[in-house]
């Protein structure tokens, strides 16, 4: 293979795993990265990293010719929302990430259901969407209780409102669909789904998927699912693919959902979409549901699948580019993951920002590190107020990866916390648990 010249947009712990992955590719690459901040990992692994607005489409495509770029991978959804991806394409140089209207998928909560509701896939829940308060009470009248308020567009992870979360009665719920209103925005409102939450990613090039194993995130801050949502404190994944709470055709089921939606965008666009297609789904009593799609790697789950990931990462990265992904067999280890954030105190409402975080690491110690909201500051490591660093464990089973993971995020000092119950068998007894008794 001749040497590649591979740009990254991005630089959290998703990027860093992404940026590890290329490494590791028997190709001789050469690996650029744009980034919002100085992230150390990523900068060990690039010939270059440099600090600049990625949403910016010139800069990046100036930037890109400057290094005679041949393929861009796109890791946040922001840049992917303002057509980064098509701009590329226009300049002849290939993209990991779907085109601006593909990504709607995402980008789109109003378009994401309408797409599921025209091409008649399975697991879409009663909804509707609205620009202003016309119908609203009625139709909250009608789902009852439990209800989720979504705006449209990306709000960060902080669009999204749940009965007995967020929202305590349909009073308060009317009052943040006025807020959205009063920011011109349109809202989805639908029936609130109970069950378990996973996440199934799958490759795809435009013709054809492969998927990747299915990861549980734990959105909720604190020990035992308490406290604010967040990004994800942490992921796990089992050795055969599923999770423990999974039988085998809820993973038929979200595969089957991933094929029709990326079918669905084929029609509907006269155009293949190219890249990770994720699938947030709910196990339900009655079957698999959709939550949300989004388009790119999730962030945990990215360092869940990437650290056991057999397959060469740049071969896959290629194929979905050229739309030959259906030639190359994409493998995993039969291995367990546990992904565990180190987050700032005070995280997420009022996270403390600016201060250094200290690593005893032991080179020799298992498991790997991901930076993530980090800076590097006269060669000090500042957090940035977000999730700050992962720490993946990979083992023979959840709880051997568990205990990896533990060990590893156990070296960070500085003014940050954990979920230590993230792959515990406590906590995966209690999902089974709720499984056992919804079904």
């Amino acid at each position: 293979m001749s040497d590649k010249k591979i740009l990254l947009i991005g630089s959290g712990a998703r990027e860093h795993a992404i940026a590890k992955a290329l490494k590791q590719s028997k190709a001789k690459i050469e690996l650029f990265c744009m980034a919002s901040s100085l992230n150390p990992g990523i900068e060990k692994i690039c010939s270059e990293i440099i600090v600049e607005n990625f949403n910016d489409i010139d800069k990046v495509i100036k930037y890109s010719k400057s290094k005679s770029i041949s393929l861009a991978i796109i890791g946040p959804e922001n840049p992917l929302e303002v057509g980064l991806a098509d701009s590329l394409w226009n300049e002849k140089i290939k993209v990991v990430g779907p085109k601006k209207k593909l990504a709607r998928i995402e980008t789109s909560k109003a378009f994401a259901r309408d797409l599921l509701k025209k091409y008649n896939i399975p697991g879409c829940p009663n909804y509707q969407t609205f620009d202003s308060t016309l119908g609203v009470s009625s139709f909250l009248s009608e789902i009852g209780d439990h209800f989720v308020i979504k705006f449209d567009g990306l709000a960060g992870g902080k669009g999204v409102k749940v009965s007995g979360e967020h929202l305590a009665n349909h009073t308060e719920a009317l009052d943040y669909c006025k807020q959205i209103i009063g920011g011109g925005g349109l809202f989805v409102i639908e029936e609130k789904l109970i069950g378990e939450e996973f996440s199934l990613m799958s490759f795809c090039d435009g013709e054809s998927l492969q998927h990747m194993p299915a990861v549980q995130d734990h959105k909720r801050a604190h020990e035992g699912d308490t406290g604010p949502n967040t990004g994800g404190m942490g992921t796990y994944s089992d050795k055969n693919h599923s999770l423990p709470f999974l039988k085998k055709t809820d993973i038929q089921q979200a595969q089957n959902i991933n094929v029709l939606v990326f079918e669905a965008l084929k029609k509907e666009f006269c155009e293949g979409y190219k890249g990770i297609l994720y699938g947030g789904f709910m196990a339900t009593s009655e079957g698999v549901k959709v939550i949300e799609y989004n388009a790119r790697f999730g962030d945990p789950e990215a360092m869940n699948v990437l650290s056991i990931l057999e397959t060469d990462f740049f071969e896959i990265c290629d194929a979905i580019s050229k739309g030959t992904l259906k030639k190359i067999d994409v493998k995993f280890q039969k291995k367990a993951t546990v992904c565990k954030y180190a987050v700032p105190n005070g995280y997420p409402d009022s996270p403390i920002k600016g201060m250094p975080i200290y690593i005893n690491d032991n080179p020799t110690d298992l498991g790997e590190f991901f930076f993530a909201s980090v800076d590097l500051k006269n060669n000090k490591l500042i957090q940035l107020g977000s999730r700050t660093v992962a720490a993946v464990g990979v083992g023979n089973s959840i709880l051997e990866a568990e205990k990896i993971a533990e060990n590893k995020i156990k070296n960070i000092d500085g003014p940050l916390f954990h979920r230590q119950d993230i792959g515990t068998n406590k906590i995966i007894q209690k999902r089974i648990k709720h499984m056992n008794q919804l079904r």
